[in-house]
């Protein structure tokens, strides 16, 4: 298939891709034809040679994170899941949101978390590394996958002070545009920031923009009617 693979340290077990457009829509919520978006997740999971139906969420722009006990999961309202399962894959949908891919050098559990920007202000990131760090082996490994890039992405006052009053450090991460009261922001350098202040400091990826990749990435900023990406990562055997 024509995903994505992070270029990270992950132990060799550890397994992990990005779809794109090419693989179809892989989102329920988007108007599409559920029949046809049911069909492109079953070619997922036989194309990936996973052992169970991944682990799909209903994601809020929240900051839930869920751990995956069962192969069996049931469908829950969360933007991040962790698991120490075998074969079972972790799995978010974005289309400009920043895709969060986080794994413990011991290679026991594996993370994914969708980062938009409210997610990120509010504490996502933070809640998923505290939620692994219970059970993780080794230090965290963290990918950063396709995403809104820096130059694409115009945010108001609002989002900005959101991640100022955080950390006056975010500031950095924003741009002033032309536009008076608006700002480029860049996720990727948010999220960055989020991690480094949680000591992880192993971080890959950032580099792949889904508002200019036309031809690999959905974009709800290019075309708001549109699909979605799932990013997965489990344990394979």
């Amino acid at each position: 298939m024509s995903g994505i693979q992070p270029n990270w340290p992950a132990p060799t077990w550890v397994r992990a891709i990005t779809t794109t457009r090419l693989e179809g829509n892989l989102a329920l919520h988007v108007n599409d034809n559920p029949q046809q978006v049911i069909q492109n997740r079953r070619k997922i999971t036989q194309t990936l040679n996973l052992m169970y139906e991944p682990a799909w969420l209903t994601q809020t722009h929240g900051t839930t994170v869920i751990e995956i006990k069962s192969p069996e999961h049931m469908l829950q309202e969360a933007d991040g899941a962790y698991t120490q399962l075998t074969g079972v894959a972790c799995t978010i949908l974005t289309a400009d949101c920043l895709p969060l891919l986080l794994c413990d050098t011991g290679g026991t559990l594996v993370a994914a978390v969708h980062c938009g920007w409210r997610g990120l202000a509010q504490g996502i990131i933070e809640n998923t590394l505290k939620a692994i760090r219970l059970k993780a082996n080794g230090d965290i490994l963290a990918w950063l996958g396709p995403a809104v890039g820096a130059h694409c992405y115009e945010v108001g006052e609002d989002v900005r002070q959101a991640f100022l009053n955080h950390d006056m450090k975010a500031a950095y991460a924003f741009k002033p545009t032309e536009n008076s009261g608006k700002w480029m922001a860049d996720l990727c350098r948010l999220a960055k920031y989020r991690l480094q202040d949680n000591g992880v400091t192993a971080i890959f990826g950032g580099d792949l923009c889904t508002y200019t990749d036309s031809a690999r990435f959905y974009s709800y900023r290019r075309h708001k009617d549109t699909g979605r990406m799932a990013t997965l990562i489990w344990l394979a055997l």
